[in-house]
């Protein structure tokens, strides 16, 4: 089954030219919405995506249909991959049916890999010299002992013989975090 999925933004935008591209192409079953692409949930692709079977195709007009970016794009090939659902993106002219398509889409996720390789490369580098500046002290911390809560359970501690695991029910601080501030504050 050849599945067809089109998406616009807003309410506003059109889908005519994606559903003509995508009916073409010959397309069974056309799935569309009207979402914006940051949407963290687009109900209908997801359960399109669901639904996909093993040698099912599904069909894009272009690659942001999927996807906001390049990564969240291969995390879903990946996994159509191992599903043996096959992906085609009509105006890259990407078919993974094809050994071609297959080939692109490789050196497309080597291209990616390598972006985010290289970004955790420069990340780790500005640390240590961060550190080695006196500059970097890491992610401050979110619950200090002038925190309402911490403060609350430090005392909780000091004044009841309530153990941690209560405590941290009361307080709402979780029990690692109250630890380390009592080993702190020894």
């Amino acid at each position: 089954m050849i599945y067809g999925y089109a998406r616009v933004s807003t309410k506003n935008q059109n889908l005519e030219t994606q559903l003509q591209q995508l009916q073409e192409f010959g397309v069974n079953e056309v799935i569309s919405e009207k979402i914006s692409g940051i949407a963290s949930k687009k109900n209908k692709l997801d359960a399109l995506l669901h639904d996909l079977k093993e040698n099912d195709t599904l069909v894009v007009t272009r690659m942001d249909r999927l996807g906001r970016n390049t990564v969240q794009l291969l995390q879903l090939v990946e996994e159509l991959q191992e599903r043996n659902v096959d992906l085609v993106i009509l105006n890259m002219g990407i078919d993974t049916r094809t050994p071609t398509g297959k080939f692109f889409l490789t050196i497309m996720a080597g291209f990616s890999e390598l972006d985010r390789t290289m970004i955790k490369e420069k990340q780790y580098a500005g640390i240590q010299l961060a550190k080695k500046k006196g500059l970097y002290k890491g992610r401050p911390k979110k619950y200090t002992t002038t925190h309402f809560g911490v403060k609350h359970a430090l005392e909780l501690r000091e004044t009841t013989n309530k153990t941690v695991k209560e405590i941290s029910k009361i307080t709402g601080v979780s029990e690692a975090t109250l630890y380390r501030r009592l080993r702190e504050s020894k």
